[in-house]
């Protein structure tokens, strides 16, 4: 057995990777029809395009017998808590570099609160909460060095866990029968994941990254993760950038959940199908297409979110 296939029954307890494809929707009038591939029913824990990150750079880490690994995120990551999963799953201690050096104050209140920070504390993560200009400096050499001065050698996974090895990982989310469709759809905070799904897109195919912040920026990070042209960049269902939401986004995942019986996230799966479904209606899809669109977790913060809506007074998404 090797190590890829190792790491597989380690995160499924002794089940192969799977991920399915459901069908959704068919729009009559343009003969479409729109498919989701379930990336988000790979691990309960460690989900969707977190799992296809993580998988080889936790591999990497046992490769290069590192007794820690470390990563970036914010209060609320999805990045965070699947880290600290694989983490727990594989045994390998985690640590956290948490924005917001406020968090840490009082830890206690701030786990009671946040229940992603929970989750991850409970897994095992360490956390070290620094200040939004500290954070900043992630990429900065003589951070890293003060932060392997502070906790000894560790195994560094970038914030969103995006790079080279996480693309490799990101390329095996398509399957040979995925190249049937048209169409392929992701939503992107980083880049990653589309620049695998794009790496490993058929001849005949295009892709659509629906970013989920303002700006254009992520075409110059697939850019340098992919040469491929056959992908657009779809930047105007951000609903006013990285995890805004408004009532109409809540009342679409809402309404969703009840036609299809799937949950979708408020920062990426619900503005990706949000913004699928606008382009069919406004005939920016060919007609007689068949779409895949890729599922990528990240459900554990709905109930953070939930948290803040209530705050404001809003309608909450139904889990």
């Amino acid at each position: 057995m090797n190590a890829a296939e190792n790491i597989n029954l380690i995160f499924h307890k002794n089940e192969p990777v799977f991920s399915r494809n459901d069908f959704i929707k068919k729009f009559e009038k343009q003969n479409i029809e729109v498919w989701l591939k379930r990336e988000d029913l790979l691990h309960p824990e460690v989900s969707g395009n977190k799992f296809r990150k993580l998988k080889y750079n936790v591999l990497e880490a046992k490769k290069l017998q590192k007794s820690q690994i470390l990563t970036f995120g914010g209060a609320f990551s999805n990045h965070i808590a699947a880290t600290a999963a694989a983490g727990k799953l594989y045994g390998i201690p985690t640590i956290g570099v948490i924005r917001g050096e406020e968090l840490g104050i009082d830890l206690q209140q701030t786990l009671q609160s946040n229940p992603t920070l929970k989750f991850s504390s409970d897994s095992g993560m360490k956390f070290h909460f620094v200040s939004r200009e500290n954070y900043r400096r992630k990429n900065d050499p003589k951070f890293i060095e003060s932060l392997h001065a502070e906790f000894g050698d560790f195994y560094l996974v970038p914030e969103g866990g995006t790079n080279q090895l996480a693309i490799a990982g990101c390329e095996e989310i398509l399957s040979e029968e995925d190249k049937e469709f048209d169409i392929i759809c992701v939503s992107a905070g980083t880049g990653g994941t589309a620049s695998g799904l794009i790496n490993a897109s058929g001849q005949n195919q295009s892709v659509l990254v629906f970013s989920a912040l303002k700006g254009d920026f992520l075409k110059d990070e697939i850019s340098h993760f992919s040469s491929k042209k056959n992908w657009t960049l779809v930047s105007d269902d951000h609903f006013g950038g990285y995890a805004k939401i408004n009532e109409e986004l809540i009342s679409f995942i809402n309404e969703f959940k009840a036609e299809c019986g799937i949950q979708l996230d408020p920062i990426y799966t619900g503005k990706m199908m949000f913004g699928i479904f606008e382009m069919i209606k406004k005939k920016r899809i060919p007609e007689k297409s068949r779409i895949l669109a890729v599922h990528t977790g990240g459900l554990q913060g709905i109930a953070g979110m939930n948290r803040r809506l209530e705050k404001k007074k809003m309608s909450l998404i139904i889990e």
